[in-house]
């Protein structure tokens, strides 16, 4: 297998999976957390987390492009910026919303992708704004697949706080 192949496959499943808990959030839950304490997002700020936790920082790693205004370079953002805590981050209007954002950050992670032939993905380093690490491009975007993963995992495990009927199938897409 390839780093195309590997990526292509994980992007597709994490991607379903995500987009199937989705259709499991009730509309009227989006201002819930599991705690006032401990820096915990909203349902509404998780979504809309999960909805550019791939696709944009892939396009970043790709093209170097991590869509801050023009002539502002990410190093010019504070640790708080780059990481802000859970009450500055944005929340999502609907799930709606949500579905279609992840849709697209979706094709954007595999128009990324197709942007990258082999060569590239397994020899080419690049390194995350937030760690001055040079890493393999296939293996950096498949952490950002990895990224989306534990946030669908993090929705799965607030939709069980719910008491939603969610099992194993649910978190695997089975």
């Amino acid at each position: 297998m390839n780093w195309t192949e590997l990526l292509k496959r994980e992007i597709k499943s994490t991607y379903r999976i995500a987009d199937g808990l989705l259709d499991l959030v009730d509309e009227n839950s989006l201002n819930w957390k599991p705690s006032p304490e401990n820096n915990w997002m909203t349902m509404g700020q998780l979504l809309m987390h999960i909805t550019n936790a791939c696709g944009a920082p892939v396009c970043g790693f790709v093209t170097g492009d991590w869509g801050l205004p023009e002539g502002m370079n990410v190093s010019d953002l504070s640790p708080e910026e780059m990481l802000p805590p859970a009450e500055k981050m944005p929340a999502i209007g609907s799930v709606m919303e949500a579905k279609e954002l992840l849709a697209k950050d979706k094709q954007l992670a595999l128009d990324m992708l197709a942007k990258c032939d082999e060569d590239k993905l397994a020899s080419e380093t690049v390194h995350a704004p937030w760690d001055p690490t040079d890493v393999i491009l296939g293996y950096q975007l498949l952490k950002m697949v990895e990224h989306l993963s534990q946030h669908k995992d993090q929705l799965f495990y607030y939709l069980k706080l719910q008491g939603k009927p969610v099992n194993t199938g649910h978190l695997w897409g089975m």
